[in-house]
């Protein structure tokens, strides 16, 4: 496999508790086994609890552990709240505002670091990140940070419609769909199968792999087929050499 020389990808979800975290996770320890030095980065996170005298947030601590390379923990997380809410609303709560800039340079000092980097967004594609006077959402930082974009999809019932939904809106935002990834979150899912194949017939965009349910990154890892991403990125990789 050739890989490009720099790569990056956003994660969404089509909803909250889709497997996001552990679909980004597994990601990192794939890239990591085709060569990259990898740093995973989550840019808001709400929801956090005080331990060992420092605020502690269980998704930006996975994907540091699935991480090769060591960061700052500010690089991972600019925007690291402790109400466990819609992060407009958290961050209303805390006196703090969301903005771009923090998130664009931390992006941008992983990117010196890592050969990959993935970052996960927070809830679904439409979640509000500020509803001030500056309104913006994940979807506008996905657009910020013009990367391909991987959709996790739960497999859970109501999962057809919020995946076709949020594969609409990622392309029209004008990001690229690169691929999808299926996450067996409910072990008792009627049909799951079936449902599978039905996205696979429904979303135009390449299946990444399937997650089994509770199955450990580092070993889901091997489920996941990188090629799409790879070519992805190659190909604005040329895009922009020939700019």
């Amino acid at each position: 496999m050739t890989l490009p020389s720099n790569f990056a990808c956003f994660v969404t979800g089509t909803d909250t508790g889709v497997g996001k975290t552990h679909a980004s996770a597994t990601l990192l320890h794939a890239l990591s086994a085709a060569g990259y030095s990898t740093a995973g980065m989550k840019p808001v996170a709400s929801g956090s609890e005080w331990r060992d005298g420092l605020w502690h947030n269980d998704d930006v601590a996975q994907l540091r552990a699935a991480s090769s390379v060591t960061v700052p923990l500010g690089q991972t997380c600019p925007f690291l709240l402790r109400t466990p809410c819609s992060p407009h609303l958290a961050a209303a709560h805390e006196g703090v505002r969301i903005t771009r800039a923090p998130i664009r340079e931390a992006f941008e000092a992983l990117r010196r670091q890592a050969d990959a980097v993935v970052v996960e967004g927070v809830g679904g594609f439409h979640v509000p990140l500020d509803a001030g006077a500056v309104r913006w959402s994940t979807a506008d930082l996905a657009l910020m940070l013009d990367l391909p974009v991987i959709m996790v999809v739960g497999i859970r019932l109501g999962c057809l419609n919020h995946a076709v939904l949020t594969a609409e809106a990622i392309r029209a935002r004008g990001l690229t769909l690169a691929g999808w990834i299926a996450n067996r979150v409910d072990p008792d899912m009627l049909l799951a199968d079936e449902n599978i194949a039905t996205l696979h017939a429904s979303l135009e965009a390449r299946c990444l792999g399937e997650l089994p349910w509770q199955l450990a990154p580092a070993a889901a890892a091997a489920r996941l087929d990188l090629a799409p991403l790879l070519a992805t990125n190659t190909q604005a990789e040329a895009a922009g050499l020939a700019a």
